[in-house]
């Protein structure tokens, strides 16, 4: 029976643990100086909203850790002495393992913005983000948020829901133009403006300004402009949380690095979650994604690794999904912002500026190599075998309805794709498969 140490509560160590107590009766122990218990990070602003209580976004019942024997950890880890596998913490608390998961997640970038530090900046990824927020949110006049993400559109919406005016200063031409195609970037603009918040583009933040004590009160743009403001929020990305690795022997990049297994350079040593870099990214996959279901995955595949039952983390196809405000959106494989010469598009956008369809496909061979969808729902497991079994797009066009799973008579988009593409290529198809759950599952059984 092994001592096994997890460092980080997030979803990739819990994981691990729920799936080492299931295989073993190994002895677990998680630490983390974030919170007591696992939180859903994720859920953190239907929190704020008033959507959800703060003991709903905790998955598991108190009495969960004690009844699958995990020992919960509250403390902060300072050093780490791999030699004689010994952590230590800020307390200087000594705590022993024999084999170590180092799961600590992502921290928020900064870069040395004047006023960075002040009382009123924070970020959207801890649970003390959220308890600032509500903080300082009784009275607000204005909140100023820079990143044009995922997470800056989430806060965004956050104020707004209580009415709290934004402006949203993005730096490049377009909303998230470095992932979104120019006319889903565009859509997504306009949606934002419609819900009255300022969206500045091109706009980048220089300085943020105190009052006559610690607390923000303004930010100064590139273009010199003064913008009054009593909370900044600061959403320019993530990196892995591991500053208190990096002068240790262990092997770090941007994160810390591993291979398939996720083993790390030290034996008996493992990283996950988003402070874990891959050595060999598998194709169409990044080196680190910050990803909640790629940590999930990759713990329950460690945790096998750890059994005895060694588990490579293989994510599979790339997929994603998140919500701009009423937008719904979902992405499965390849669709890049900037397309290369050797793909194409076939794309549909409805009249009222708020749903699109977009299909990328190989310009020479015809074959589908992602989906981009915005306010309108397709199934996962019917695009990912036809992205998995390169089926043709006129194959995929024809079946296109196999595809959508909109709530019930929701009109249904899949003939507008179809004439679009009859519309650049001169072709005469036709839809053949509407929705329907009987279809959907005879295909899925298809052999590929």
């Amino acid at each position: 029976m092994k001592n096994i140490v997890i460092i980080g509560n997030g979803i990739s160590g819990i994981t691990t643990a729920r799936f080492i107590r299931k295989l073993s009766n190994h002895n677990i122990t998680v630490i983390s100086d974030e919170g007591d218990y696992f939180f859903s990070r994720t859920a953190l602003m239907y929190v704020y909203m008033g959507h959800l209580r703060p003991g709903d976004v905790q998955p598991y019942e108190q009495h969960f850790w004690e009844k699958n024997r995990i020992q919960l950890v509250r403390a902060r880890i300072e050093e780490v002495d791999f030699s004689k596998k010994i952590l230590l913490t800020q307390e200087q608390q000594k705590i022993t393992y024999d084999q170590l998961i180092i799961a600590t997640g992502s921290k928020p970038n900064k870069f040395d913005w004047p006023g960075q530090n002040l009382q009123g900046v924070g970020g959207l990824y801890h649970w003390q983000d959220l308890e600032q927020m509500e903080q300082f949110s009784s009275g607000l006049k204005r909140a100023v948020i820079v990143g044009g993400g995922l997470i800056g559109i989430e806060m965004a919406e956050m104020f707004h829901s209580r009415h709290i005016p934004v402006t949203l200063l993005v730096r490049e031409n377009s909303f998230w133009d470095i992932v979104l195609p120019k006319e889903e970037s565009a859509m997504i603009n306009r949606h934002i403006k419609e819900h009255g918040i300022d969206l500045r583009l091109n706009t980048e933040l220089k300085a943020i300004l105190p009052d006559e004590g610690d607390r923000c009160c303004a930010v100064i743009t590139n273009t010199r402009e003064k913008i009054e403001c009593g909370y900044v929020g600061l959403t320019v990305g993530v990196s892995p949380n591991i500053d208190f690795l990096k002068k240790t022997e262990l092997e770090i990049n941007r994160g810390i690095l591993v291979d398939h297994y996720l083993r790390t350079n030290i034996p008996d040593v493992y990283a996950i979650g988003d402070c874990a870099e891959m050595r060999k990214p598998y194709a169409g996959r990044r080196p680190i994604e910050a990803i909640w279901y790629t940590g999930r995955m990759m713990g329950e595949a460690l945790a096998h690794t750890i059994c005895r039952k060694p588990t490579a983390y293989n994510p599979g196809i790339w997929f994603n999904s998140a919500k701009f405000l009423d937008i719904e959106y979902q992405v499965y494989g390849d669709v890049p912002a900037i397309f290369p010469e050797h793909y194409t598009s076939v794309y549909w956008e409805h009249s009222d500026g708020k749903k699109s369809i977009r299909i990328v496909y190989q310009r020479e061979t015809g074959q589908v190599v992602g989906f981009n969808l915005m306010g309108v729902r397709y199934r996962q497991e019917v695009c990912e075998k036809w992205l998995r079994t390169k089926a043709h797009i006129e194959t995929v066009l024809q079946q296109l309805g196999l595809a959508n799973f909109d709530p019930e008579f929701y009109p249904q988009h899949e003939v507008d794709l179809v004439s679009a593409y009859n519309h650049i290529t001169g072709k005469d198809l036709r839809l053949k498969q509407k929705r329907g759950l009987t279809s959907v599952l005879q295909f899925l059984r298809q052999p590929n």
